[in-house]
């Protein structure tokens, strides 16, 4: 069951997609926001931001790939795109402005369903010293000029400050916590997204955000001083120079 407090945003200009998701999502538990449009949205989220953002591509007055780009300047809130089922285009367009995830159009709303669910346990379950632990996590990782503090989820590139979103942090620190070894691109999306692959476009969600994360780093892709390719199979990271079980708090 969801939490009742977590707030989805729901962006579409087709009222049948916004009624069924509406009435679905709301008989789980959650509490439904609803915009007609891009504009509506920025709104919405100027008043009170939601817990996460369900956003459609094609939209009139403003789209949503505008909407991501804009609310991407202020905060790292999860967003997963809608998008019409041949347009990789705009799936690829989608991850590279900072949504989190996409689903193509026509979708199955429990599966809609179970990615905001896995999105926000991903939330609600990393910022504790007591995951940490549990997970023997160490709460510091130096990768020469590339500092990690795990427990504030911040990242530091010599000493300045990175905006990442939650899933780049988490993509990150999965990576880095295990480095040397490659992690499949499999692997990658059930740990980070918290699910499986169901076809193989969905690897492009990894790709694409291994992208992002590559130029915040400043890691040329093709000479990369952190993130490596395994062509074929997944990614791994390299340059650590220091793990330490210290909790950076102040």
């Amino acid at each position: 069951m969801a939490n009742p407090k977590k707030k989805i945003l729901i962006v579409d200009d087709e009222a049948m997609i916004r009624r069924i998701l509406s009435t679905r999502l709301t008989m789980v538990g959650y509490d439904v926001w609803l915009a007609a449009d891009g504009i509506e949205a920025l709104e919405i989220c100027k008043k009170n931001l939601p817990d996460l953002i369900v956003l459609d591509v094609m939209m009139p007055r403003l789209n949503g790939l505008e909407v991501c780009e804009e609310l991407r300047k202020s905060s790292a809130v999860p967003i997963i795109m809608l998008t019409a089922l041949g347009d990789v285009a705009d799936r690829i367009a989608g991850l590279q402005m900072g949504a989190d995830d996409y689903l193509p159009k026509p979708f199955s709303p429990k599966e809609l369903e179970e990615r905001i669910n896995a999105i926000l346990r991903r939330v609600d379950g990393v910022s504790t010293l007591a995951s940490l632990v549990e997970r023997e996590v160490p709460g510091i990782i130096q990768a020469g000029p590339l500092r990690l503090e795990i427990y504030k989820r911040q990242v530091f590139l010599k000493g300045e400050r990175i905006q990442l979103t939650g899933m780049e942090f988490d993509l990150l620190e999965l990576l880095a916590s295990n480095a040397g070894k490659t992690v499949s691109r499999a692997d990658i999306l059930q740990k980070v997204w918290g699910y499986s692959p169901r076809h193989y476009a969905d690897m492009r969600v990894v790709d694409v955000h291994v992208s992002r994360l590559r130029s915040k780093i400043g890691d040329n892709p093709k000479s990369p001083e952190y993130i490596h390719t395994d062509w074929g199979t997944g990614y791994f990271f390299q340059g650590v120079t220091g793990v330490s079980s210290e909790v950076a708090i102040a």
